[in-house]
């Protein structure tokens, strides 16, 4: 019985173990890697103790709001969500009025009002069919969740914002598409997005295409996963406890067996 609970024990604290690894890293993937190759930046919110970088997360959001929110939406974000970017209230709310929402009156009829605080991102298309009818038949994806829901998450989206260039000359390019050298098949419906000094940011920061990329980037990984810094605190706090616990269960063990090893000495 003895054995059978030690046995026990040690099943428990590796599945422990091994669930611990996917909570800090849930975006792991064990399968084929992708035929293209993403070139891996720097992101301040990688490792184990990354955090997000807030003034290139408010940069983000305008270059969102400048460049991408004519086509893409942000269906899961609500706009009080930004105090979490370093917003008070009154900003939020400022940002948020400066979009229109449709909603029903005491009387039933239908209105449009300035957005509130709690209010998700206004669509650019009142529905799904109007955005493919402006996108020539092609849906332009929410961006909610495109940095997790995408293989090399930032790095997939940062290649792909920087990756327009001149088709090769034995690359047909059809009207309407693009060449891109990190998307599948080359071939992209999206037309480049970002160009030199396409937003003027407020801090000053020079707003090139691959610092207008990161900075969307960034800001688009916190759409995708707003709870990463408090996962990863308490991934920090859990691991310091399993550490302190297997040194206690260490010496507890040895305490147990003393006294037995003690008797099979003077029995030998």
């Amino acid at each position: 019985m003895f054995f059978q609970n030690n046995i026990n024990r040690n099943k428990y604290f590796f599945q422990n173990i091994i669930f611990l690894f996917f909570f800090l890293f849930p975006n792991i993937s064990f399968a084929a890697g992708d035929t293209i190759s993403y070139p891996k930046k720097d992101w301040s919110f990688s490792g184990i103790m990354g955090t997000y970088d807030r003034a290139s997360q408010q940069r983000g959001l305008q270059v969102y709001q400048e460049v991408c929110s004519g086509c893409h939406g942000l269906r899961l974000v609500a706009y009080r969500n930004l105090k979490a970017l370093g917003y008070n209230d009154e900003e939020v709310k400022a940002f948020a009025a400066e979009n229109s929402v449709q909603d029903i009156n005491e009387d039933g009829e239908t209105i449009e009002r300035p957005a509130r605080s709690s209010d998700k991102f206004v669509s650019p298309y009142p529905n799904d069919l109007a955005a493919r009818a402006g996108n020539g038949g092609a849906y332009p994806p929410d961006l909610s969740l495109i940095v997790k829901s995408r293989s090399g998450g930032a790095d997939y989206l940062h290649a792909l914002l920087t990756g327009y260039k001149d088709a090769p000359s034995n690359k047909n390019v059809p009207d309407g598409m693009y060449f891109n050298s990190y998307y599948q098949g080359n071939l992209i419906g999206m037309p480049q997005p970002l160009y030199e000094d396409g937003v003027t940011y407020a801090d000053g920061t020079k707003a090139t295409p691959a610092q207008m990329a990161k900075d969307v980037a960034t800001f688009l990984a916190w759409a995708s996963e707003p709870e990463l810094e408090d996962r990863k605190r308490i991934g920090i706090s859990v691991i310091c406890f399993l550490l302190v616990l297997t040194i206690l269960s260490y010496f507890a063990m040895r305490q147990i067996w003393a006294p037995i090893k003690s008797r099979e000495k003077k029995t030998s």
